[in-house]
């Protein structure tokens, strides 16, 4: 899903703790739009303090593909938007179109998503 490899696309990966942001050349179609909270985007629930990686730009939209079971945000605008979380440093990101990864950790019976 993600194409690093096009010339058009300058490659870009940010992390905020378990949250990987990837830009990609263009989203999916046929996307579920996903409902801001109390103003902001989420693109994580910390599972162990409760606190959120959140962005409350109104230029940015977050999707969800059911089918894959994966994120996509695009940030429209000129600006950078802050993705802001109670226990990290705020990190920028630019306009553009990215897909949200979760960082995931195996064990014998299941693969899960870490805890944040």
């Amino acid at each position: 899903m993600v194409d690093l490899n096009n010339e058009n696309v300058e490659p870009l990966m940010l992390r905020q703790g378990d949250v990987l942001i990837v830009k990609v050349r263009s989203i999916p179609e046929k996307l579920d739009p996903v409902e801001r909270q109390n103003g902001r985007v989420i693109l994580a629930h910390g599972e162990v303090t409760g606190h959120a990686h959140a962005i409350k730009a109104k230029s940015v939209a977050l999707f969800h593909d059911p089918r894959l079971m994966v994120a996509f945000m695009t940030v429209a605008g000129d600006d950078p938007v802050a993705l802001e979380h109670d226990e990290r440093d705020t990190i920028f990101i630019p306009p553009g179109n990215y897909q949200i990864i979760r960082q995931r950790e195996y064990l014998p019976e299941a693969i899960r998503n870490v805890a944040d």
